[in-house]
């Protein structure tokens, strides 16, 4: 008589690579809401997100291009100011629904230290929120309000490159203006 093997057939979203369930029982375990913030090439999003046993709940949420619609960012939506001003977004929307921490939850992206993930957090935690983390990963105040842009920026334009911002141009946003209008943005978000 033959031995039979066992097989365990694994979740779909572990198949396809899309969840890691021993991260995500990790950050259940905790009880407290979850601060998920996903980046793409163009937008960043952050939500505040509770366990159901039906599925997770989306308490609140800010993307980078309500940014445009509520403070008139015509700038990049996907850069790490942009990243800021939506934290510190959420930050106000979680506070107006009283909530006061939350855990980080950064899923299958990659941790890159002073990121547009963490200047997102930061503006969280500028906004009220208490987040466990450590003071390295933030990026400095610079590159948040965007002076590393318009350095290279103005350094592209001395040397005539400047396909890079050229979409910008066509619209007439002056990149050079992007610490300006980030303090604009910054003060209609805490005024609100």
């Amino acid at each position: 008589m033959k031995k039979s093997k066992i097989f365990t057939v694994p979740f779909r979203r572990k198949k396809e690579g899309r969840t890691n369930y021993k991260k995500r029982l990790a950050l259940l375990l905790s009880n407290k809401p979850r601060l998920v913030i996903r980046k793409s090439l163009k937008n960043v999003t952050a939500q505040i997100v509770t366990y159901d046993s039906n599925g997770d709940r989306i308490i609140t949420a800010a993307h980078s291009s309500e940014l445009r619609k509520r403070c008139g960012w015509s700038h990049s939506t996907g850069n790490i100011p942009a990243a800021y001003l939506t934290g510190l977004l959420l930050g106000k929307k979680a506070a107006d629904k009283d909530i006061k921490e939350a855990i980080l939850d950064i899923g299958l992206q990659k941790s890159v230290v002073k990121g547009r993930i963490y200047a997102a957090l930061k503006g969280a935690l500028d906004a009220g929120m208490g987040v466990p983390h450590s003071e390295k990963v933030l990026p400095d105040e610079k590159r948040i309000s965007g002076e590393h842009i318009k350095s290279y920026a103005e350094k592209a334009g001395q040397e005539n490159k400047t396909s890079q911002f050229s979409a910008l141009k066509s619209s007439n946003v002056d990149v050079s203006s992007i610490t300006a209008a980030f303090n604009d943005c910054k003060k209609k978000i805490l005024e609100e």
